[in-house]
């Protein structure tokens, strides 16, 4: 995998998502991640803990979607 792909999905909109909704795991759908997704709705954010640092890491550009490429809002 080359350092310069980066993801299809929208920064800003992964970012809102998990916002809003993380403790549904909706942002993980959006991602491509349908496990964790499910997984993340059915222990509501891992309690909240799970969810606060999935915002973390698409603040910071340390999220990934299915395939590993970066969510980033980096050129």
């Amino acid at each position: 995998m080359s350092a310069n792909l980066k993801s299809e999905r929208d920064f800003l909109v992964t970012l809102l998502l998990a916002i809003f909704v993380g403790g549904l795991g909706i942002h993980r759908f959006y991602a491509g991640k349908i496990g964790t997704g499910f997984l993340m709705l059915i222990t509501a954010g891992g309690c909240g803990i799970w969810w606060l640092i999935d915002i973390i890491l698409i603040a910071t550009g340390g999220f990934t979607d299915n395939i590993g490429r970066p969510i980033s809002n980096k050129p």
